[in-house]
């Protein structure tokens, strides 16, 4: 299929101990009815053979790019390292354990280019261990604003598309924490360039695997309510204001 007149997608991958998951991720990818893509792999010193994966599809698509990070740094570096090399209009994220509909960047980019929308995400199913899907799906509002998003984590990672033609690139790059690095910088986006829009599709599958960083709850609420008062500067009373909504939010999806 030519790929003529149509924009290049970056497509950012951080990859570390992944073996077990990289063939399905990069079939995913490669099933894409959207073929104008790069596919960037950033390893981050692995001690498995992700790398050596990576390299045996190389040989077959050159879409297909290996970045070999110096020492390990997590994932928030190694997608900076991504977006740095990113040669298209378009960036998406995928993590190196997660799945795709095949339309995703079909359906995505058609929806951006037809609104004129510059950061959109959809929605996504949880699948188990090996990647079936199990019913439970994430459902986001029609638009998401600055105010909204503190409330409550909707936009996940890897349903994201952003068109950096409207936004600035350096803008993309994300704090370099072990948590929390792509939530702000969606805040971040939201707060100076407006509201993120959806597509109510599910079209990303959120795989869920034993000793994930997200998987501590407790943890992670320690680590939000940092985020609101240091990263965010804001002032206390806020902060318990949508750490309230944060927390409720949290317990009604587990219900």
């Amino acid at each position: 299929m030519s790929t003529k007149n149509k924009p290049l997608i970056s497509i950012i991958v951080p990859v570390y101990n992944a073996e077990r998951f990289l063939h399905e991720t990069i079939k995913t990818v490669k099933q894409q009815t959207y073929n104008n893509w790069e596919l960037i792999m950033i390893d981050d010193v692995s001690s498995d053979k992700s790398a050596d994966i990576i390299k045996r599809y190389i040989k077959s698509d050159c879409r297909i790019k290996l970045i070999q990070q110096p020492i390990n740094s997590g994932a928030a570096k190694a997608r900076n390292t991504g977006i740095n090399k990113a040669r298209g209009r378009y960036i998406a994220f995928l993590d190196a354990d997660d799945l795709w509909h095949p339309e995703k960047l079909s359906i995505q980019l058609k929806f951006m280019q037809d609104n004129n929308h510059a950061f959109t995400y959809t929605n996504y199913e949880f699948t188990d261990e090996h990647g079936i899907p199990n019913g439970k799906i994430s459902r986001s509002p029609d638009k998401i604003s600055y105010d909204i998003a503190l409330k409550k984590s909707y936009i996940s990672t890897i349903t994201v598309l952003i068109d950096t033609n409207i936004i600035n690139k350096k803008d993309i790059f994300m704090a370099e924490y072990k948590m929390g690095e792509d939530i702000t910088t969606w805040w971040r986006l939201l707060s100076k360039y407006g509201e993120a829009h959806g597509i109510n599709k599910v079209l990303s599958y959120y795989r869920r695997t034993s000793g994930s960083l997200s998987s501590n709850k407790l943890k992670a609420a320690r680590w939000r309510w940092y985020l609101y008062r240091k990263h965010e500067n804001i002032n206390i009373v806020k902060s318990s204001y949508y750490f309230m909504h944060y927390v409720h939010n949290a317990i009604r999806r587990r219900i």
